[in-house]
């Protein structure tokens, strides 16, 4: 990792707060407030780049614990993550929607994205090793368990990351989906690579917001189940980072 030759570098000021060594991004605003508003967080107020609302947990004795979102594509959430490490985040969490490309994955089912095709274009500017471009195994496996300690269902796999969201073709689909690829959305693979040029964990769930392996388009975004498992999902999470070692 150099940062010497870039001509802005990721901060905190000093009138920013450090916090602790977990944190989490919710992709969508609507569960970010959920959660905030659950927890008491406090809205706090960055100095520089934040295209993001931010939130502190308080924890006794110990930093707090951030929570970030929205994410909209590849460029701004690679800007809060960024935001996120230079404040103090070791091991970033992340809860977001996506579309499946399998029949067998519903909407409202729950993904556990290990490794991902890119087609965004964030992540060509960060070189990474493709062999460590992947969530971290150690993460994972703390979601694993805890998903299955709160008796949430989920598969683990590849995801499709695209720039484009009217660009997502039949013909994509249908190859991407005979590959085993689990579902497409627009943030993971440059958080992927982010996190590994700048030496953090990184893991998160996505939940099924819509269908595609059909080769038609089926939306659920007011689907009740969506706002139920995401809420879940991030419960999940907070209790990770609030509760695990």
């Amino acid at each position: 990792m150099n940062n010497t030759n870039t001509l802005i570098t990721p901060i905190r000021t000093q009138e920013e707060p450090r916090i602790g060594p977990d944190a989490i991004m919710i992709s969508i605003t609507s569960e970010l407030r959920a959660m905030a508003k659950l927890h008491n967080a406090e809205r706090t107020f960055l100095r520089i780049m934040c295209p993001f609302e931010f939130f502190l947990i308080k924890k006794r004795r110990k930093p707090p614990l951030a929570l970030a979102g929205p994410l909209l594509g590849a460029p701004q959430s690679a800007i809060v993550l960024e935001k996120l490490i230079a404040l103090g985040a070791k091991r970033l969490w992340v809860m977001g929607w996506c579309g499946s490309l399998q029949p067998d994955l519903r909407i409202g089912d729950l993904i556990l994205p290990t490794t991902t095709l890119s087609e965004e274009g964030t992540s060509a500017h960060y070189p990474v090793d493709e062999k460590i471009r992947r969530t971290d195994p150690a993460l994972n496996e703390k979601l694993r368990n805890a998903l299955d300690k709160a008796n949430l269902p989920f598969m683990a796999g590849p995801v499709w990351t695209t720039d484009a969201i009217y660009r997502e073709t039949r013909s994509k689909v249908a190859e991407y989906g005979s590959r085993g690829i689990l579902a497409v959305e627009m943030e993971i693979s440059a958080l992927i690579t982010v996190a590994a040029y700048r030496s953090v964990a990184l893991s998160g769930v996505l939940v099924v917001s819509d269908e595609l392996s059909s080769l038609e388009w089926r939306p659920g975004f007011r689907d009740d189940t969506i706002k139920k498992r995401s809420r879940e999902a991030c419960a999940v999470l907070l209790d990770i980072c609030l509760n695990g070692e």
